[in-house]
């Protein structure tokens, strides 16, 4: 049997809910604990400047819970020298270097390595040294893959938001194509010695042809499995998301 990618879920939209209102309910880390349970291979949380969804304190008790249910914390970040400090004192399994702009809802693209190699290399250095595996939230592209490589993290991560948008407008020859690129940007980050991630949009419609790629090791997914939780309940949209990626695989 061919082996399947992980399945990390981000848990940041329990706390987009949970903060609408104030308060401590929904928590965040009892859906992370539910989430193992069903399942997930790792828990992903975004630890934002802002704290517009997850807070310092979930971030603590995140790590708590992952370190005595032998499951990685995933944790997201800037990279600036306040998010450093706060994952150097952590200590999580992984860290996700990503942008972040104040004024964007989510995500919306990937990491510039190439431009900001001088800032970034020394986080994930320190971070590497720390213990953390570091990973670079990029786009498939050849000159983001081999400026990820010159920083000596160990996984990257492929924005697949385009991919997914393509998809939601319709435009199924411009999917196919970032399907390809995403191919051939696996095999060229492989080579390189990078571990190979995908995440951002990615839903039980679109993910097969990415969880489909031999290189794919781990799929990070948050907005879309918390939101059909509300309609499905967490465990079953975790496993039909698990079914989902098994079968591409299976292939």
């Amino acid at each position: 049997m061919k082996s399947l990618p992980r399945l990390g879920v981000n848990i940041d939209h329990i706390a987009t809910i949970r903060n609408a209102r104030g308060g401590d309910h929904p928590d965040p880390v009892a859906g992370a604990y539910m989430a193992i349970q069903a399942g997930a291979d790792g828990i992903t949380a975004h630890l934002r400047e802002d704290r517009r969804h997850m807070r310092d304190d979930d971030m603590v008790r995140l790590q708590k819970l992952c370190e005595s249910e032998k499951v990685p914390l995933n944790m997201e970040l800037a990279a600036t020298s306040e998010m450093l400090a706060i994952a150097l004192n952590l200590r999580p399994k992984a860290v996700c270097i990503v942008p972040e702009r104040r004024e964007e809802r989510t995500t919306e693209g990937g990491l510039d390595v190439a431009a900001g190699h001088n800032q970034i290399a020394p986080i994930v250095r320190a971070l590497k040294e720390n213990g953390s595996r570091v990973s670079l939230f990029i786009e498939a592209v050849e000159e983001q893959i081999r400026a990820a490589a010159r920083t000596e993290a160990e996984v990257i991560e492929f924005h697949t938001g385009a991919y997914a948008h393509a998809l939601d407008e319709g435009d199924y020859e411009k999917a196919a194509a970032y399907v390809e690129i995403f191919q051939q940007s696996a095999k060229l980050a492989t080579e390189l010695g990078l571990e190979v991630h995908f995440g951002h949009g990615l839903t039980f419609d679109n993910v097969a042809p990415i969880a489909a790629i031999p290189e794919c090791m781990e799929l990070n997914i948050g907005h879309f499995i918390i939101g059909e939780a509300v309609f499905l309940g967490l465990e079953p949209a975790i496993h039909e998301m698990r079914q989902i990626v098994m079968d591409a695989r299976a292939v």
